[in-house]
């Protein structure tokens, strides 16, 4: 992006209001690109935008979703060890929020299912090896760790998006992990199968489905979380056959013959690819596998509407489109290889924000950044789907020739930026990279990206319900100012959007909506407080004027 655009953006936020994944799949998603090395190019100016802005009034809060994935498999992001106690736990997830809150971020993307087991209290599944080394045990002393992270998100003003991984069973790593009795693969070891070391609940069981839809329903009931999010495993990335040319075909024989025994083996119109789903032919067993997903994603978007319709519902897909659909890219086949038709979902609108891995360099022109934002955002027709695509941040602390520059993070946030509100949002992978207070790259984007604080997208299809104006009152000291301010009654506020006027202009904070004071330094001549729903809906704003003692 050139200067000139730089400043079209720095004018846009001034007026604007891996995935685990596991880091063995996002290698196997990179693995897959055809290019190797990333090219030579020359790198933007970065300019730091402002963080106040003049004027009479404040302008319009940003408006962007920025949030990181927390792996918990493999211990990847959290918690970073299998023996460690309650507390260094909970300490470690505080570190993150905290951390989050201190980058000007608004949501985290947790971990709670990686291998059809939990992270949180479930009589579904059981205890998850990666909380206390041994499947099945609960954490000593007690507690719910999602229960907590909830707690500890909301009292930050953090949202917090439950991630489910829906057909792994066991991880590859873990080979000789003891499954726990009430593990799937021993309760019905029938719907489990093995396939490249992994184990994995089949798709086309009936069985199968249904748990990982009781599991996601489960959790929405019982928790009161921002959003369920799914990531890119759904078939499994396909392994080589060493005897012959090809992949190893999925061992899901059993669920395949049953599947023609019901259909009379008289084949039926197949399902376009983009047109709204229906049984598949009998005869076309990749339809059928593509359906299996297909039926699957759109249950859990109509079960969670009837839950609590104010739930947000992401898919976070592979990156590259079907062959030949975007132009000059090259790479892996979902729609052949996973049997995810990602696009019919985006079309239907089976979700509420789209993720796509979009983990390649701008200047890789087989799986160039800017063309997949722009093909993602074009393909984008649903006015009730947000497009946050996914970065592979981690790759500024990866060695080799896969070694991001510093600048790349933040030279692709300001390219889905320049795109405006069809890409007003943004994940990384992961939030290990942004612990790193000197990681360069990191420092760019707490300098250069992130310099206010940023309300999410509003989602008014989840509710429009508008939040009355709060009732404000100032006090003045000697040294400070202190806004104190309370909900009006009808909709809640979810978070304050807070604007204090000073000399140098109007500065943004962002508060949970629990809080109910804020203190300002002497010099504050007005502050304007707004409520915002929990759907990111905006109400009146309240002015106060400071007046000196």
């Amino acid at each position: 992006m050139k200067n000139k655009q730089s400043c079209r953006f720095i004018t846009a936020l001034a007026a604007c209001g891996v995935l685990c994944l596991g880091a063995s799949a996002a290698m196997a998603q990179l693995a897959n690109a055809e290019a190797t090395t990333q090219p030579v190019t020359v790198r933007p100016e970065l300019v730091k935008p402002p963080t106040r802005f003049a004027g009479d009034l404040p302008p319009e809060a940003p408006r962007e979703f920025r949030a990181a994935w927390i792996a918990t498999v493999q211990n990847i992001d959290w918690p970073t060890k299998r023996d460690l106690t309650t507390e260094q736990q909970q300490q470690e997830a505080i570190a993150i929020l905290d951390r989050l809150v201190e980058l000007n971020m608004n949501a985290a993307v947790l971990q709670i299912r990686t291998t059809c087991d939990a992270l949180y209290k479930s009589d579904l599944e059981p205890w998850s090896i990666y909380l206390t080394g041994e499947q099945g045990k609960a954490p000593e002393p007690y507690y719910d760790p999602l229960e907590f992270w909830v707690a500890e998100s909301q009292k930050r003003g953090i949202e917090l998006h439950a991630w489910f991984n829906p057909y792994r069973a066991k991880h590859a790593q873990a080979k000789d992990t003891k499954l726990a009795a009430s593990h799937i693969a021993n309760t019905n070891p029938e719907v489990v199968k093995e396939y490249g070391g992994f184990l994995w609940m089949d798709p086309g069981e009936p069985f199968a489905a249904q748990r990982s839809y009781d599991v996601f329903m489960d959790v929405i009931k019982r928790y009161d979380v921002d959003g369920i999010h799914i990531d890119d495993y759904f078939y499994p990335y396909p392994v080589r056959d060493p005897k012959h040319a090809g992949d190893v075909d999925f061992p899901d024989g059993p669920s395949w013959a049953k599947h023609l025994e019901k259909a009379g083996k008289t084949a039926m119109p197949t399902r376009p690819s983009t047109g709204p789903s229906t049984l598949p032919a009998a005869d076309d067993r990749s339809d059928w596998r593509r359906d299996n997903v297909n039926q699957l994603v759109k249950r859990i978007h109509e079960g969670s509407r009837e839950i609590k319709p104010w739930v947000k519902f992401g898919i976070s897909p592979f990156g590259i489109p079907r062959a030949g659909r975007a132009p000059g890219i090259a790479g892996f086949d979902q729609y052949e290889k996973l049997y995810a038709d990602a696009e019919l979902w985006l079309k239907e609108g089976w979700c509420d924000y789209w993720t796509p891995q979009l983990y390649w360099p701008i200047a890789q022109k087989p799986q160039a950044f800017p063309v997949l934002v722009d093909y993602w955002i074009a393909a984008n027709t649903n006015k009730n789907v947000h497009f946050w695509p996914g970065l592979y941040t981690g790759r500024l602390i990866e060695a080799g020739a896969r070694k991001f520059h510093p600048q790349e993070p933040v030279d692709q946030i300001n390219q889905t930026r320049a795109r405006g509100e069809k890409a007003n949002g943004h994940v990384h992978f992961s939030m290990k990279v942004l612990m790193d207070k000197t990681d360069p790259g990191v420092q760019l984007l707490r300098d250069y990206a992130y310099v206010t604080p940023a309300l999410v997208p509003a989602s008014p299809w989840l509710g429009d319900k508008v939040p009355a104006a709060p009732e404000a009152t100032v006090r003045v000291d000697d040294q400070s100012v202190t806004l104190i301010v309370k909900s009006s009654e009808g909709e809640p506020a979810r978070w304050w959007a807070v604007w204090n006027q000073n000399a140098e202009g109007w500065g943004l904070e962002v508060h949970p909506g629990s809080k109910t004071s804020f203190t300002f330094p002497k010099g504050t001549t007005a502050v304007v407080v707004s409520a915002v729903s929990r759907t990111g809906i905006e109400g009146a704003r309240q002015r106060t004027d400071v007046k000196a003692n």
